[in-house]
């Protein structure tokens, strides 16, 4: 489990750094259009890692530090 929460978060990185490359203007990649999909999926794929990460919480599969 803990390295799907790693993949989710390097895919997070990824997508970020392929949308700035969008809203620059670097490369292939410099399209308006293509800058927000990208941002619409790293939002998407952060709301899937905060919900992973509270239902694997709530089920038990990891266990939060109590502070």
């Amino acid at each position: 489990m803990k390295f799907l929460v790693l993949i989710l978060l390097l895919a997070i990185v990824l997508v970020l750094f392929r949308s700035l490359g969008a809203v620059m203007g670097l490369g292939p990649a410099a399209d308006p259009a293509r800058a927000v999909k990208s941002l619409t999926l790293r939002v998407g794929l952060s709301l899937g890692l905060f919900l992973l990460l509270v239902v694997g919480a709530l089920c038990g599969w990891w266990r939060p530090h109590h502070l």
